[in-house]
């Protein structure tokens, strides 16, 4: 019995670290296409304009120490070693700490936030505060005392976001612009000028133009080919170290460094913004944490990426110890070092290598805008899910074509590597600082570790980082300047969306009414309650929405079955299926009056099809079967302070509820059927499946439950309409000037041209029905 037992456990580790191993491997495609392309390009934009490639090699040897000891400090040290362990839930990037630091010290910046969702269980995983009497606790009281310092965090996070997203642009056009430049060696030299810039701009429109394809037809292709780039470059890096310099490893002594320094000073201070592009990519490694694990990332990065890396480097070195006379520095690059019977292979691999590595830092930006959409601090946009199978491929058209717009501006505008480096250069730097301040606050309120390793932490990391800042930073009129342009247009149009946002919800929360005032208007104006299901979509997790109130007070009528749906988003990475509803009543049950609010993490996929309204209908049908309250008359409600609410799940997730089923299913208890009406035509909707509720035959409902159930099922019949909020906001009288801007000109030209809040339910048009209101805030 042992032997057997230990032989199960033994094949289960085998298949753990299988699975294991396969992440490895996939994870070179996603994570390290950026950075195993950066060859390309280092020594060439190193060499490029502050220091030459002089007769000695002390210049030589000091580049390649920086290099290394870059990469053996941030990716290596600082990512791999700490970073990837402040995960969120196994999600990680900017927003995965602004998210983690929000749970702990209770500063979320979202508004219908409420204390039910810290009830859920991947948002109180782990949380426990830190001790009373330390620094940790002193400084979480702090975050929450003051509104300008969560403010100045919330910033902190954004611009992090609007650096990832500029890098977006700035990595396809760097990436492919380097490989394409090893033309510039395989063909002659009267037409490689005219080839360059063409080539590589029709390679990105074509990348850009399959967006909306999705890469899981084609991403088997992505570790594969990523995995070829890293094997050649690593081989013929080792080829020129034993041909051209087998002694080259004596240049990574720091020693080198400070020879470098002393010698070229200012000059080679101004160069760092060349070598700092050896580590581009890096915060890929914590970024697409979710969709990997921990283990397989550092396992591809010790034993492959970095091994490659560090030898291709050295290989460049070695060749240009020995070859000091390369045309006055102008063809210092990756393809000098290619033996020439090798050139188009890596040239043709290369090209192939830049490709994933845009794929992957593209789909990277498609995924922090949606993050930033759904915390609030970005417009909405189309969402498409071009995989069924995994979530975190998506496409959004609009930013997929101004990507590409702006990739062919900065191809086109710049035309060297030079340039493209200064500019990618500063996005990646200020990303990695943000990455780095952040984790001082994890450490010291998620960690709960002492505020020494914290000061220690920041010191070190941010003091290399602000050295290498500082040098990108210089190099503003030559290139370092489009990062910053677009991460302050970007900021604008976020900080504009989250006011806006944040100002729209607040009138609907001062304006709210109750649901005596509801039930109150009855007799005053003859309300009618016609057949078949309302749908009111709002904002508001309690409370009667003003743009409900200003309909039936224009319209005495509302439908039999009336359900106030909330679709918000919580600042966790995901919310499981059995905690996706929230349903309770509103008043007296005989009203048949509903709320449900459905949550969503900042990563999870909103249901785009007519799925959503078979599970809103089952939520609310199992609260009737298991939640319903005892409250019978209006009095008895007004005296309760919040409205009950039961957390529910998914037909998939209660197989011992209630399930919708077709005519084909039979069981002994059916209530109701759902079947297209008589006066619909065919030729205008899609006709419905008939579709019937199945109730478990323990344990028995009561007769009054089992009405209720069954006029919800005839509401069903009878059809469901979505009442949707169209609201006009302007600035109110006696606002500031600024504040009219903000709000008449900015939030008001964003939310005319965004898609409509409910968009992601796919309601159909003839089931529609929009109330315009202005909104004066």
């Amino acid at each position: 019995m042992n032997l057997e037992s230990g032989f199960y456990q033994n094949r289960a580790k085998k298949e753990s670290w299988r699975t294991v191993l396969t992440l490895a491997y996939q994870s070179l495609g996603v994570v390290y296409g950026d950075l195993s392309t950066s060859p390309l390009y280092v020594y060439k934009s190193t060499f490029a304009d502050d220091i030459e490639h002089s007769e000695t090699n002390e210049e030589i040897f000091g580049v390649l120490s920086f290099v290394f000891w870059t990469l053996t400090l941030v990716p290596l040290l600082k990512y791999v070693s700490i970073v990837l362990k402040a995960d969120d839930n196994g999600e990680g990037g900017t927003f995965a700490l602004y998210s983690l630091l929000c749970r702990y010290a209770k500063v979320n910046s979202l508004p219908n936030c409420q204390l039910a969702d810290e009830d859920l269980s991947s948002y109180k995983n782990d949380i426990t505060g830190p001790a009373p009497s330390t620094f940790g606790a002193r400084l979480k009281s702090t975050l929450e005392k003051y509104r300008i310092l969560q403010k100045i965090l919330f910033v902190l996070a954004l611009i992090g976001a609007c650096m990832v997203i500029g890098d977006g642009v700035l990595t396809p056009a760097i990436s492919v612009f380097s490989a394409v430049s090893g033309v510039e060696l395989a063909m002659s030299k009267e037409h490689h000028k005219y080839v360059e810039v063409p080539v590589a701009c029709l390679i990105l429109i074509a990348l850009f133009a399959l967006q909306h394809y999705g890469t899981h037809r084609v991403g088997f292709l992505f570790a594969p080919v990523v995995l070829t780039w890293l094997l050649c470059i690593g081989a013929i890096g080792l080829y020129n170290i034993f041909h051209w310099n087998p002694h080259i490893y004596r240049a990574l002594s720091p020693y080198y460094m400070y020879k470098f320094l002393k010698k070229t000073q200012r000059g080679g201070w101004m160069s760092l913004g060349g070598i700092l592009l050896c580590v581009t990519g890096s915060e890929a490694m914590f970024a697409d944490l979710g969709h990997f694990s921990q283990l397989s990332i550092k396992i591809a990065f010790t034993s492959i990426v970095y091994p490659s890396l560090i030898l291709a480097y050295m290989g460049q070195a070695a060749y240009l110890s020995r070859h000091h006379d390369i045309e006055n520095n102008k063809r210092i690059g990756f393809y000098v070092s290619v033996p020439e019977k090798l050139q188009w292979p890596i040239l043709v691999t290369a090209i192939l290598a830049a490709v994933v590595g845009s794929q992957a830092i593209i789909t990277g930006t498609f995924s922090i805008i949606k993050q930033c959409s759904a915390l609030g601090c970005f417009p909405r946009v189309k969402i498409v899910h071009t995989s069924s199978k995994v979530h975190g491929q998506i496409y959004i058209p609009e930013i997929n074509w101004i990507l590409m717009i702006l990739c062919l501006a900065v191809t086109i505008g710049f035309r060297d590597t030079n340039r493209m480096g200064n500019a990618s250069g500063l996005a990646v730097i200020t990303v990695m600082l943000v990455t780095t301040c952040l984790m001082s606050l994890v450490i010291v309120l998620c960690w709960h570790r002492s505020v020494i390793l914290a000061i220690l932490f920041v010191l070190f990391f941010g003091t290399i980082e602000a050295l290498y800042f500082s040098a990108s930073l210089i190099k503003f009129l030559e290139g370092a300047w489009v990062p910053i342009a677009l991460s302050f247009i970007l900021m604008i149009v976020m900080c504009v969306w989250h006011y806006g946002t944040l100002k729209k919800y607040e009138f609907d929360l001062e304006n709210k009414v109750s649901i005596d005032w509801l039930l109150g208007l009855g007799p005053s104006l003859g309300i009618v309650r016609v057949r078949g299901i309302g749908v009111v979509h709002s904002e508001l997790v309690s409370g009667i929405p003003a743009i409900f109130s200003h309909f039936v007070t224009n319209l005495p009528a509302f439908h039999q079955v009336l359900v106030f749906l909330c679709v918000k988003s919580v600042p966790i990475p995901h919310v499981k299926h059995e905690e996706r509803f929230l349903v309770g009543h509103i008043g007296p049950r005989e009203h048949s009056i509903y709320r449900c609010i459905v949550r969503y993490g900042y990563r999870d996929p909103h249901k785009d099809d007519m799925q959503f309204e078979n599970d809103l209908l089952y939520s609310i049908a199992e609260y009737i079967r298991t939640g319903r309250t005892d409250l019978n008359n209006a009095d008895e409600y007004s005296t309760k302070q919040h409205e009950e609410m039961m957390v529910l799940g998914t037909p998939s997730t209660h197989l011992n509820g209630i399930q919708l089923c077709n005519d084909e299913e039979l069981s002994q208890d059916i209530v109701g059927t759902s079947e297209p009406t008589e006066t619909q035509s065919p030729s205008m909707i899609k006709p419905r499946k008939r579709v019937r509720f199945v109730v478990p035959e323990s344990p028995k409902v009561d007769t009054s439950t089992h009405e209720e159930l069954k006029e919800l099922i005839q509401a069903r019949e009878a059809g469901i309409t979505y009442i949707l909020g169209h609201s006009y906001v302007r600035a109110k009288q006696g606002s500031s000037l600024l504040k009219k801007m903000v709000i008449n000109l900015g939030y008001g030209f964003l939310s005319r041209n965004c898609r409509a809040p409910t968009y992601g339910l796919r309601v159909p048009h003839p089931s529609t029905l929009e109330v315009g209101m202005v909104y004066n805030i």
